[in-house]
């Protein structure tokens, strides 16, 4: 029996050892080398017919360089109805929204109350600075706290972003519109 515990043990150290990863150190190469004429660039994510039609979709012309898993996620969830509280393809609201799609292409998960979305989940940012994908915070009920947002959507480009509206559900809006610049509050960048 001791005999056997012994192979065992010894058995188990062998994998253990022969399981770990030695790091060598590659050698550069001693010239640079040339690409070899049938090296070509790497084949786009999304075919052309695609990117007209996610650029019609969200009225702003899109390029291969466009964060395109961002507005092809979003181009899913376009038309579907508000529910306040809801979080899925049958009724979602703003957070709601913000948080599916943020899980599905970014692979985040963020706080499901826009207010604490903005104080734990992102830095601060201007209306100048907004990128891609990042959040757009508004305070669009009337109440005692004007400075605590109660909205929120995606930032996509132009001054266009996406957001779960309470009165025609998931859509696309312009930050110049009025009604966004009242009651605008903040950018928000996620961290990451």
């Amino acid at each position: 029996m001791k005999k056997v515990l012994n192979l065992l043990l010894i058995g188990i150290s062998i994998l253990c050892i022969a399981s770990c990863r030695v790091y060598i150190e590659p050698t550069p190469p001693t010239r640079p080398t040339r690409p070899s004429r049938s090296t070509r660039p790497p084949t786009p994510r999304y075919d052309n017919q695609t990117v007209v039609r996610l650029s019609r979709q969200f009225g702003v012309q899109l390029t291969q360089t466009d964060n395109l898993d961002l507005y092809s996620a979003c181009s899913g969830w376009l038309g579907v109805k508000y529910r306040y509280g809801g979080n899925t393809k049958n009724g979602v609201d703003c957070s709601g929204f913000v948080g599916n799609i943020y899980r599905q292409v970014y692979r985040l998960r963020l706080e499901r109350n826009t207010a604490n979305i903005l104080q734990r989940n992102c830095i601060a940012v201007n209306r100048n600075s907004l990128r891609e994908g990042d959040l757009v915070f508004f305070r669009t009920s009337g109440s005692r706290q004007p400075r605590v947002p109660d909205h929120v959507g995606i930032y996509l480009k132009n001054g266009r972003f996406v957001h779960a509206s309470a009165s025609s559900g998931v859509m696309v809006s312009n930050l110049s519109e009025p009604y966004f610049v009242r009651s605008w509050i903040s950018g928000g960048r996620v961290k990451r």
